[in-house]
């Protein structure tokens, strides 16, 4: 009688590869309001129920923690929270934890000089001449689609110590718009005790009182390809606290 080969699991990381893998699944978890636990780092993220808003989400998340600058592709470049972590291991990246605090914030953080810091940002993001970008137009207009407005939200949080969501484009729909709001956000910037103070005490489920024009910005993105509609119902879905 001929035995059958058994199969050996692979070994759990171990180093720094392991720090980095227990930091990135507690992000993971609570961007997607799970226990650490209930994560499979073997996983691909699509399994593990991250959709692009997720992504962007996690992403966004991540960068905060590591001080990185991943961007929503490298979730299908290294697809599963284990070859994330390995690839954040191989570059260097420490399993520290903690976000940016007031001293990351970029000097001058008047809505001006956060203007030039977010065209740069933007261009960077969709190949052009800072210049050629106009601070009044419409993020569609410049070139964002979901994606790169995924990568553009990830810059954005990582040079100031935010935790945006694309969303947050619709809210704040062109670079001058964006520039105002951030000003008022980040760290340490002029009016800090402002935009961000109403936004904390506003509840997640105000997201269901949407009004007439917010949802027609959603149905416009849907219409310009800047989302799916999968992910306009999902944030018209109140997420559970």
């Amino acid at each position: 009688m001929t035995s059958q080969p058994q199969t050996v699991p692979p070994p759990g990381p171990d180093g720094p590869t392991a720090d980095i893998l227990a930091g990135l699944t507690a992000v993971l978890a609570d961007t997607l309001d799970v226990e650490p636990g209930r994560i499979d780092p073997r996983q691909p993220f699509q399994v593990l129920g991250v959709d692009s808003i997720f992504a962007a989400e996690f992403v966004a998340a991540l960068n905060a923690r590591f001080g990185t600058a991943v961007t929503a592709a490298a979730l299908y470049e290294h697809p599963a929270p284990a070859d994330l972590a390995r690839h954040l291991a191989a570059a260097g990246v420490q399993g520290r934890t903690g976000v940016s605090g007031p001293s990351d914030v970029p000097a001058g953080s008047g809505a001006g000089a956060v203007l030039a810091e977010l065209r740069d940002h933007l261009a960077a993001t969709v190949h052009c001449d800072p210049a050629e970008l106009d601070p009044e137009a419409d993020f569609p207009l410049l070139g964002l689609d979901s994606i790169l407005a995924a990568e553009f939200v990830a810059a954005v949080n990582r040079a100031y110590g935010l935790t945006e969501r694309p969303v947050t484009l619709y809210d704040h729909p062109s670079l001058g718009a964006m520039a105002q709001y951030i000003a008022g956000a980040a760290p340490g910037a002029p009016e800090a005790a402002g935009s961000l103070a109403g936004a904390d005490a506003a509840p997640d489920a105000a997201r269901s009182d949407l009004t007439r024009d917010e949802v027609n910005a959603l149905l416009d993105a849907v219409r310009d390809d800047m989302l799916t509609v999968d992910e306009a119902v999902t944030l018209l879905t109140p997420r559970p606290a």
